[in-house]
């Protein structure tokens, strides 16, 4: 005899009603009640370096729109200045894990100031300079954190599902199966004790009866 039990409409399991079809669902059961806790611990985790990565994305949005705002300041005093004297050389990435899961970490970012007349620019243009290379680091950042943020969300909510289906789907599935197979082998066990009980209670009238 099988039957299936379903947790939700994406879900069924399908048993039978013996000790072989029990063991197995109870060892699936453990399994799952043994995992949950530990996803339950990345989730969690992982929430917090979302919530940790959307508080830098905010820090650097503000801080690019105040180097901006400053870098617009200084072209409307200094039209001539040159913005091609700073550019992007190289980005360097390490890996590190969280909760995990691989995560890309920002090491070095490599700026490259073209050669320039020190001696006939005028004394600003350093200061110039040096708020590109601010703005150019910041963008870069804010950037990086987004890419970052994206990969982390996209984690964290592939974790939710999993615990999601462990904890609403699965074990609730696997505990009425276990449940259903052994209140079957109880009633089976019962019926046997009383078809024993009524069986015996023929055969002793019967021994009356021709005594």
């Amino acid at each position: 005899m099988q039957e299936r039990i379903r947790g939700t409409s994406i879900m069924a399991i399908k048993f039978q009603y013996n000790k072989t079809s029990l063991q197995q669902l109870e060892k699936n059961l453990k399994m799952r009640q043994r995992t949950l806790p530990i996803i339950k611990s990345k989730e969690t985790a992982l929430r917090l370096e979302v919530k940790k990565c959307k508080e830098e994305a905010v820090r650097l949005e503000q801080l690019l729109e105040s180097q901006i705002a400053g870098y617009e300041r200084m072209y409307a005093l200094w039209g001539e200045f040159d913005t091609s004297l700073v550019s992007l050389r190289d980005v360097q990435l390490g890996v590190k894990k969280i909760a995990g899961v691989r995560v890309p970490v920002l090491t070095n970012i490599e700026l490259e100031v073209h050669p320039f007349g020190l001696f006939s620019a005028p004394k600003w243009y350093f200061d110039g300079i040096k708020l590109l290379q601010g703005l150019a680091k910041t963008a870069v950042e804010r950037e990086f954190v987004d890419a970052k943020l994206h990969l982390l969300e996209h984690a964290r909510k592939k974790t939710t599902q999993k615990v999601n289906l462990f904890e609403k789907v699965q074990i609730p599935g696997y505990q009425e199966a276990v449940r259903k197979i052994k209140r079957f082998m109880e009633d089976e066990e019962n019926l046997s004790k009383s078809s024993q009980k009524i069986l015996k209670a023929l055969q002793e009238k019967r021994k009356e009866a021709t005594a």
